[in-house]
């Protein structure tokens, strides 16, 4: 699957090689803030955690994975300074890929970088994400979860024209969390 280029953002699908990206961004205590309480990611959790976990889920022809996110070169992100920088990455998978796959309701979630914040990159390359994973025909709906706190990333979701389904807890082998979850069909 290709993910066309949006007006400022170019999206292209991470491989298991392409740890480093995954690293830079988990080293700024604001962006793991509503993950983990803000600790950074170790190389280490990188390379035994994170990409064996991505390499169970990576299916480049569904589009699957993680999606990293660079900033175009255009007027519009020049007068932000971040043009040609990687930004971040746009997460898709079957909702509840660890515990019961649903594999007609996808996941997206997202990651960017501080200094990308407020600007609508995440809503950006989301929305294209989007756009892109429901022409599947197996694909029914989109969801999206964050703990309840993360107001910008409940923002992003309701953007996406997702509408908020229920409060409970999101069951993950790493750690299970009290979260909001959205949905938006596709049908």
């Amino acid at each position: 699957m290709q993910i066309p280029n949006t007006p400022r953002l170019t999206l292209s699908l991470m491989t298991l090689d392409d740890g480093e990206f995954m690293f830079e961004l988990d080293q700024d205590e604001r962006v793991m803030h509503f993950l983990n309480g803000g600790l950074k990611t170790t190389q280490q959790q990188i390379d035994t955690v994170m990409l064996p976990r991505l390499a169970q889920y990576l299916n480049p022809t569904k589009g699957w994975g993680l999606w990293k996110v660079d900033a175009l070169a255009c007027p519009q992100n020049d007068e932000h300074q971040l043009s040609g920088q990687y930004l971040g990455w746009i997460l898709v998978r079957p909702m509840y890929f660890f515990t019961q796959p649903q594999w007609h309701n996808i996941e997206l979630g997202w990651r960017f970088k501080y200094d990308s914040w407020g600007k609508g990159y995440a809503t950006e390359a989301a929305h294209a994400v989007m756009q892109a994973i429901s022409q599947l025909d197996e694909v029914t709906h989109i969801s999206a979860v964050a703990v309840e706190q993360n107001v910008a990333s409940i923002a992003i979701m309701k953007k996406l024209g997702m509408t908020f389904q229920h409060k409970s807890i999101h069951r993950d082998p790493l750690g299970d969390t009290e979260a909001v979850f959205y949905q938006k069909s596709v049908l």
